[in-house]
């Protein structure tokens, strides 16, 4: 079901580009491979999929394109996403990884060597998808409607691309199949080009696609409406989320739409589920160098110490974001604007073989999901042991990541242990239909339909209050493989925000618990920053989170965000550097970076 992702991934290799002192738009290929054998059917396809595979950002080796770190160039963005949105602390401890720290607390620039790690990634997937379009428009044995797909596809993994450039950097330079000169400036605004790839694609692509992975008309329709969101152009995209989100279907032929359990997102042998609109697809042990395929650039995110995953502690949930989950223990509801003056009780600076007792007060059961806690199962690996899985609790807090954790009893298939850090099959989501709930949800409120609105968010809280939803204590702690009780691991409660509640307190309310839904459904998976920014409160959320968490530990003690420089992230150096043109740089540097 995963071929699709890599199976020429090495041929492609001969038509792809990568770096080395060389600008990135402007590096030649590597080597060249005749007309004759790429401009067909089955040439063009050869490059689609290897468009398809610049999704993951990785060469192999452990190495993102251009012989970066592969934990730079992660198409989940933990870093620029989670870590800078306030998800999670960096992790592991100060002396490792020293870079994103500057990044986590904004105070970093162009020189920043994640920066042009990233930027190499996603030029290299743009590069892929002009080679696909610029060899189909040489081919003559293509049908149209195998044309008009093909079209439609690179089109979107290209819109892709720039979509993760744009929410980066805002202001890049633009390259398509048509481009000679790469040598682009960067003072154009590429809206315009996103939206025209992702219309292309909604109109032309299929419902369906025959292999699982392809994008479909509805991912297209989806990434759509989220690029008019994304410009605040609300009623354009609520009226393409009013088709795709009835209309949307899967290869089985049901209805897009939420899975019964919430764990079902993050579990490989139940994904390609109803509730995946467009996902990367890994795939665990396809490369003996390393997890190129398998989730390669969250390497490092797995419990440290005693754990059985041997690397790294990185990407530990932040005491903040665990707090968000505490609910009312009568409504079941969140608590929007005070959480930290309610928070979970957690191990902090309590060794492993002290007692501690978890939490007994009401909380969201996608907490226990979403984070490692101590006392509670993490997956089937045993109750989570707190510090002895932790490098250092001052620095990173005492939490541990669980949405990119593969499960004991299936680590020798969706594990990777091909290198020094491992790999997993657990596809990353790109978006999957809670997202698109969500953000329907937003511009519901956004354009005065407040019921509607709701009618969103509690679809999404229903899930989570659904006893599929939750997480349970094994029937043997010493034997955690037996599987699990019907005892509740905790004190779950979620309940409903109550009929006509958005509509009574306003629209900064509905817009309020809009967006903490989509803190609490969508943590660690990448979102959280871009959302902040695109909403404006950036600067007093982001304040507020290293007021409370700097002095808690000691990753944040430096955090200071300010909107006007740090909303989009510095252009890397490197690549303003190799624009030369007439003795001056082509590319400028973004406000505030100079």
């Amino acid at each position: 079901m995963k071929r699709l992702s890599y199976i020429l991934f090495p041929i492609l290799l001969l038509t792809g580009s990568f770096w080395s002192c060389k600008k990135a738009l402007e590096q030649p290929p590597l080597g060249s491979l005749s007309e004759t054998i790429i401009a067909n059917k089955n040439g063009v396809n050869g490059l689609l999929v290897g468009a398809y595979a610049g999704l993951y950002g990785m060469q192999g080796g452990d190495q993102g394109f251009g012989g970066t770190d592969a934990w730079q160039a992660s198409p989940s963005n933990w870093v620029f996403g989670a870590i800078a949105g306030g998800d999670a602390s960096k992790g592991s401890d100060g002396s490792d990884q020293p870079a994103i720290d500057p990044i986590a607390n904004f105070y970093s620039d162009g020189t920043n060597a994640f920066y042009n790690g990233k930027w190499k990634a996603l030029y290299e997937g743009v590069f892929r998808t002009n080679n696909v379009l610029k060899f189909l428009g040489r081919a003559t044995d293509i049908q149209a409607a195998d044309h008009s797909n093909i079209e439609g596809q690179a089109r979107f993994l290209r819109a892709h691309f720039y979509f993760e450039l744009k929410k980066m950097w805002n202001m890049v330079p633009y390259t398509d199949e048509t481009t000679t000169d790469f040598n682009q400036p960067n003072n154009t605004d590429i809206w315009p080009k996103i939206e025209a790839d992702l219309k292309f694609a909604y109109e032309n692509l299929p419902g369906t696609q025959s292999e699982i992975g392809r994008a479909n008309k509805w991912a297209a329709g989806a990434y759509l409406a989220k690029a008019y969101l994304y410009q605040h152009k609300y009623a354009q995209a609520k009226a393409i989320f009013d088709v795709v989100i009835p209309q949307g279907t899967t290869t089985s032929g049901k209805k897009y739409a939420l899975n019964e359990a919430f764990a079902d997102n993050f579990t490989p042998s139940k994904e390609d589920n109803p509730e995946v609109v467009f996902a990367i697809q890994m795939a665990a042990n396809a490369d003996p160098n390393g997890p190129s395929k398998g989730n390669n650039g969250d390497m490092l995110n797995f419990p440290y110490g005693e754990s059985p995953f041997g690397c790294c502690g990185f990407f530990q949930p932040s005491i903040d974001l665990v707090n968000h989950f505490r609910t009312n223990e009568t409504t079941g509801l969140p608590y929007l604007t005070d959480y930290n003056s309610h928070p979970i009780k957690n191990d902090m600076n309590i060794s492993g073989d002290q007692n501690f007792d978890p939490d007994q007060g009401t909380i969201d059961p996608r907490l226990d999901w979403t984070a490692g806690r101590r006392g509670v199962p993490y997956l089937d690996w045993g109750n989570y042991p707190g510090k002895p899985w932790i490098r250092s609790q001052l620095y990173g807090g005492p939490y541990g990541p669980k949405k990119n954790i593969f499960w004991q009893a299936t680590q020798a298939t969706d594990g990777d242990f091909s290198t020094w850090a491992p790999g997993s099959s657990i596809n990353y989501l790109v978006i999957r239909f809670a997202d698109v709930l969500l953000m329907a949800a937003e511009c519901e409120a956004q354009v005065g339909s407040p019921d509607k609105a709701q009618e969103y968010v509690n679809l999404v809280r229903a899930r989570a209050a659904n006893p599929k939803s939750w997480v349970y204590k094994y029937i043997d702690d010493d034997n955690p493989l037996k599987g699990f009780s019907d005892e509740p691991a905790a004190n779950y409660k979620v309940g409903a925000y109550p009929a006509g509640d958005f509509a009574s307190k306003g629209k900064n309310y509905s817009l309020s618990a809009i967006y903490y839904e989509r803190k609490i459904e969508l943590a660690m998976e990448g979102h959280r920053f871009f959302d902040l920014v695109r909403w404006g409160i950036a600067d007093q959320e982001l304040n507020a989170y290293f007021s409370y968490q700097g002095k808690l530990t000691q990753d944040v003690s430096r955090g200071k965000f300010n909107a006007a420089r740090n909303s989009y992230y510095p252009i890397p150096q490197r690549q303003i550097d190799l624009s030369q043109a007439g003795g001056a740089p082509v590319l400028k540097q973004n406000p505030g970076y100079n």
